[in-house]
């Protein structure tokens, strides 16, 4: 809910109030897992519910802004690809664990998405004065933000194109090894990655995003 009241903001350009209450969201984010264990409280259904509800809010934010900047063809495109970047990155993680092998590892993820565009918002305001102070050009006004989702961009997907490849490539040795290890089977590459019954841990309260 607070990640879409800040994509409501986002998207009139309230900047400021924007910030607070997306930090108040991730800061809710980043807490839920520690509440759920300290509860006793971890299952099956509440890590689905808390990773969907990280998608929705990424999306609320990254939405807004694509609102918001929806005038400049530029920005705009950056913004959607951004979203992609974001959403692509945590299928990667999703993917991996579906086929139970060990998630890739990889750069701008969920937390240093948060970071990237919660400090990006906040930034942007006292800037925006600034650059009205030194008569700079109207659109250098967003400038931290529009730092912010070209970084997520760029460098999420990247992120996410070197981790599905090298989630291909674990996948295949796996079905190779499998393959091996059972000479007279036929080669069945869908059977060997079905994944077992899941049996939740505490310290897998959450989708690794």
């Amino acid at each position: 809910m607070l990640g879409a009241v800040a994509g409501v903001l986002l998207s009139l350009g309230f900047f400021g109030l924007a910030g607070l209450v997306m930090i108040v969201a991730s800061l809710g984010d980043a807490l839920d897992g520690l509440v759920a264990r300290r509860s006793g409280t971890v299952s099956v259904a509440g890590a689905l519910l808390d990773a969907s509800g990280d998608r929705y809010q990424e999306f609320f934010f990254l939405g807004g802004l694509a609102v918001f900047f929806r005038t400049s063809p530029v920005a705009l495109v950056a913004t959607l690809l951004a979203l992609a970047g974001a959403f692509m990155v945590s299928y990667g993680s999703a993917k991996a664990e579906a086929f139970g092998v060990p998630v890739p590892p990889g750069i701008m993820r969920r937390a240093e998405r948060a970071v990237c565009l919660c400090l990006a918002t906040v930034l942007t305001v006292p800037w925006s004065w600034f650059a009205s102070g030194a008569a700079l050009p109207a659109w250098s006004s967003e400038l931290p933000i529009l730092i912010a989702i070209t970084l997520i961009a760029v460098v999420g997907n990247v992120s996410a194109v070197r981790r599905l490849w090298t989630l291909g490539r674990t996948v295949r040795a796996r079905a190779g090894d499998a393959s091996r290890a059972k000479p007279n089977a036929p080669h069945r590459p869908d059977t060997y990655l079905a994944p077992e019954p899941l049996r939740l841990k505490a310290s897998d309260h959450t989708a690794r995003s």
